[in-house]
């Protein structure tokens, strides 16, 4: 007898932060679960999946993923976009768990087994001074790192992307708007090459150091940035400029070769043709949640491959574990794959989703559980309600809004 989907179900839950989580139930009682999470438009997604495309998939064959991703996002005149991208990367991972699991094997072996022993990651650390910021690079090196991603605090402002002054780095805000930063590129400007060039005296040549811009920059002013930088060696410079203005990228490659990483708010392999087909950048940042899931960001990686782009998904706190294995997963099953970020997560997040992934000197692997290899607990989920969280608004000294 062919196996259906007999239930469809949304948890939005909130152990440290806010997460959505999409359960598929299949007719021989077996769940897969997914990663449906969009930072600070939660709601928006479990809506569009509760209301709209959930209760369309019951009673259809969930080994049909191919055919299921087309039929939602062909299927509806209304396309892309970072809800209903989101929300179809949800289902999609839950299908590929639910694949693995009926079959008893990890997910990457049903992607064409494993093409690396092991996933080069890289995490975070940031300090307000100098002296701040190697100390916190000393210590993630100490953990076992081998590339970390390096922010700092910018002197005349007082909130900087990347970085806090009194605790653990954590962009989203709950309340009931955003926080408000105020932006000077020129600060900026000045500050960085200073920053970057100690930190790289400091630790040496070996580790692999990277930075993030954040799309703060214009054209001129990321390839100033990006020449200034060469001497740094640095892995990548990410999200210099919008990535919607990703044809200016070409300034940058004109004027330096530092390599460039962009792409993690990109949710189709449609908004990446122009930077992959013209190597604009060295790394494609999409998420494995928000760019459709795995089905779609294997094409996107695929396509990248034959341009020499490397993948590097994005991997904040704002995506769960259920993301990160399956990104893992991809990456130890793709040629191409070059890196993998990985934030880390608050100590509550541990109560609900327990991951099989493991983080060896540098390297992560995602276990040989089936499926995606991530025990979701229901019943702690349902004691960590949603509540009302924003990433923050940029401003510049003037007032006036510009890209956080």
């Amino acid at each position: 007898m062919t196996e259906t989907i007999s239930a469809f179900d949304v948890l939005v839950t909130s152990p440290g932060r806010n997460y959505v989580i999409v359960k598929i139930t299949s007719s021989s009682g077996l769940v897969g679960w997914g990663d449906a999470t969009l930072n600070g438009r939660e709601l928006a997604v479990a809506s569009y999946l509760r209301d709209h495309i959930g209760p369309t998939l019951v009673g259809r064959n969930p080994g049909n993923i191919e055919d299921i991703w087309q039929y939602l996002y062909r299927g509806a005149y209304w396309r892309r976009g970072p809800v209903t991208m989101a929300a179809i990367g949800g289902i999609d991972l839950a299908l590929w768990d639910l694949l693995g699991k009926t079959l008893e094997v990890p997910v990457y072996r049903l992607l064409g087994g494993a093409v690396r022993s092991r996933v080069l990651t890289y995490t975070h650390a940031s300090g307000w001074s100098q002296a701040e910021l190697e100390d916190a690079v000393d210590a993630r090196r100490a953990e076992g790192f081998r590339a970390v991603r390096a922010q700092f605090g910018v002197p005349g402002l007082d909130m900087v992307y990347g970085i806090t002054r009194d605790a653990e780095y954590e962009p989203a805000s709950r309340g009931s708007r955003p926080a408000e930063e105020t932006w000077d590129a020129g600060a900026y400007l000045r500050h960085a090459p200073e920053v970057l060039m100690g930190l790289r005296e400091h630790v040496g040549p070996e580790l692999h150091l990277l930075h993030d811009a954040h799309h703060r920059l214009n054209a001129t002013q990321a390839a100033r940035l990006a020449k200034e930088l060469e001497p740094v060696d640095l892995f990548w410079l990410e999200d210099l400029i919008p990535a919607e203005n990703q044809e200016l990228l070409r300034r940058v490659r004109e004027h330096s070769t530092t390599p460039l990483a962009i792409g993690e708010v990109f949710t189709t392999i449609w908004d990446c043709r122009t930077i992959l087909s013209e190597r604009l950048v060295d790394y494609i940042r999409t998420a494995v949640g928000h760019a459709g899931g795995i089905s779609h960001l294997r094409k996107i990686l695929h396509y990248a491959e034959v341009h020499q782009v490397d993948g590097g998904p994005h991997g904040p706190s704002d995506v769960s574990p259920l993301s990160m294995a399956a990104s893992i997963h991809v990456g130890l099953s793709t040629h191409n794959f070059g890196i993998q970020e990985l934030m880390g997560y608050p100590k509550l997040t541990t109560e609900v989703f327990q991951p099989g992934y493991t983080f060896t000197d540098g390297y992560l692997h995602p276990g040989e559980a089936s499926g995606l290899g991530v025990h979701v607990d229901e019943e702690a989920a349902a004691a960590f309600p949603y509540e009302r969280a924003y990433l923050p608004v940029a401003r510049t000294r003037d007032g006036a809004i510009t890209d956080w």
